[in-house]
């Protein structure tokens, strides 16, 4: 079965949660989360949980786990906590909690960026990845990084990527 079959085949609306990575937002702040729902929905998708989590380990993998185990879930989407800074630990966290990683999510996330910002893509730890048959991509906290990986890569995938984790 060949790219545009599978895509063909793929669920049309899907059951996302946004998941907030931050010590410094709350809901009147984040507008990382803001955007993210504002994207989901207008694709006709749906917004299933929204949360916002602190910068700690244990409470992210926590958070992603439980939500990667519902059955009403099938994206998990997390912003914010991909950078380099002491408090920005989502990378670690996640790779405790990831069953499989999707390497290309993060690589053409950074190609992306490198056409908009040069070097400086190299700073983000964006990464994706399967918890079970849940897809999990962990993105920057910034809008303008937020609209960049949404409108090329997750909205463009999420129903293949969706499609086929499942099968497994």
């Amino acid at each position: 079965m060949g790219l545009q079959e599978h895509r063909d085949e793929s669920p049309v609306c899907i059951a996302f949660a946004v998941l907030t990575i931050s010590d410094s937002r709350d809901r009147g702040s984040d507008r990382g989360g803001d955007y993210l729902v504002e994207a989901i929905e207008a694709a006709g998708h749906r917004v299933v949980e929204r949360s916002l989590c602190p910068d700690e380990g244990a409470l992210i993998a926590t958070s992603v786990r439980a939500a990667a185990e519902r059955a009403d879930i099938d994206l998990v989407l997390t912003t914010g906590g991909t950078g380099i800074a002491p408090r920005d630990v989502t990378f670690t966290a996640l790779g405790e909690v990831l069953d499989s990683e999707l390497p290309g999510f993060g690589e053409l996330f950074r190609w992306l960026s490198y056409a908009e910002i040069g070097s400086a893509a190299i700073l983000s730890r964006a990464l994706g990845g399967l918890v079970g048959d849940t897809v999990v991509l962990a993105m920057p906290g910034s809008p303008k990084a937020l609209r960049l990986a949404m409108e090329k890569i997750v909205l463009p995938e999420a129903g293949h990527l969706v499609s086929q984790s499942r099968r497994r």
